[in-house]
């Protein structure tokens, strides 16, 4: 979609590390720390020790959400349509991977749409493979779309979109190609119908670029992980490396991105967003994903 980056962080027990370490805080206070004005260095000393813990996770095995060869277990919606109709065959599937094709068309018209798998997942990681294709787009699809794709999730379901929606109230883990001669960092992360939080600040913006992030030229194929934590925290990572950190996903009644959702929003509203469906996105530039897999999260 139209158009920072974080150290993982996690949480821990503070009561219970600073009050095993009380006694030898006063020791220090009461003694020589004192006695040599070295107070402020000592409690500095402490300070700089606190731990910073990964969140203690139980993941499941890994398991395909494709299979290589169907469709099956996916539901196509996509704007001016159904939910359930595959209009001219946008998705389909090719040498083991699924395509986004607009060999059927003509024009773009607006016609965004999503491939959804057909269950909610809360907790959990997503890796797959994907690469832009070099050929087949459509000469009005936006500026800001070609080469341009995602991942949604935490989406609202297909059944719930109006028929003209062009976007699922969800994040985006926004795919990006190379387009010209500048920069163009793919892992970005947008957030039609839905709030974000970045180092404990909400995110104004619509689409928020990565820092590090690669840019990719197109034909080639990425590895792209998402993690979703019970917690709430997301991790976005291309190749292996953290692209970025977001937490505290929240519907966001002032929205004006997900066209449609408006009623959906405000039915619910502003209230946390703890679940939902995962969904491949076709924005007007051919795409493949492959090698799609899951593994759930639980806390221990």
């Amino acid at each position: 979609m139209k158009w920072v980056t974080l150290q993982e962080s996690s949480t821990f027990d503070r009561e219970k590390w600073a009050f095993g370490r009380k006694e030898t805080i006063m020791t220090i206070l009461s003694a020589s720390a004192r006695r040599y004005g070295l107070v402020a260095i000592a409690l500095g000393l402490v300070a700089a020790s606190t731990p910073t813990l990964a969140q203690d996770l139980k993941a499941g095995p890994w398991r395909p959400l494709f299979d290589g060869k169907s469709l099956d277990s996916w539901i196509p919606k996509i704007a001016k349509h159904p939910a359930g109709e595959n209009y001219k065959q946008t998705f389909v599937v090719h040498d083991g991977a699924i395509r986004v094709s607009y060999a059927g068309y003509q024009t773009l018209d607006g016609q965004f749409g999503h491939l959804f798998y057909k269950a909610p997942f809360k907790a959990y990681r997503l890796r797959f493979t994907y690469r832009f294709l070099t050929e087949g787009g459509l000469p009005d699809t936006p500026g800001w779309a070609r080469s341009n794709s995602g991942i949604m999730f935490h989406s609202q379901s297909p059944e719930s979109m109006t028929v003209d929606q062009p976007f699922p109230v969800s994040v985006e883990f926004q795919l990006l190609g190379k387009e010209g001669d500048s920069a163009r960092p793919t892992g970005a992360v947008c957030t039609p119908g839905i709030t974000i939080a970045i180092d404990g600040q909400k995110v104004k913006e619509h689409c928020t670029p990565s820092a590090n992030a690669p840019t990719v030229p197109n034909g080639t194929w990425v590895k792209a992980e998402l993690e979703v934590r019970p917690n709430g925290e997301v991790f976005e990572k291309i190749n292996g490396v953290v692209v970025h950190h977001y937490a505290d996903l929240t519907l966001d009644p002032e929205d004006t991105v997900a066209g449609g959702a408006k009623p959906y929003i405000l039915a619910r509203g502003a209230q946390p967003v703890t679940e939902g469906y995962i969904a491949l996105q076709s924005e007007g530039h051919p795409i493949e994903f492959k090698d799609i897999e899951i593994q759930e999260l639980t806390a221990r």
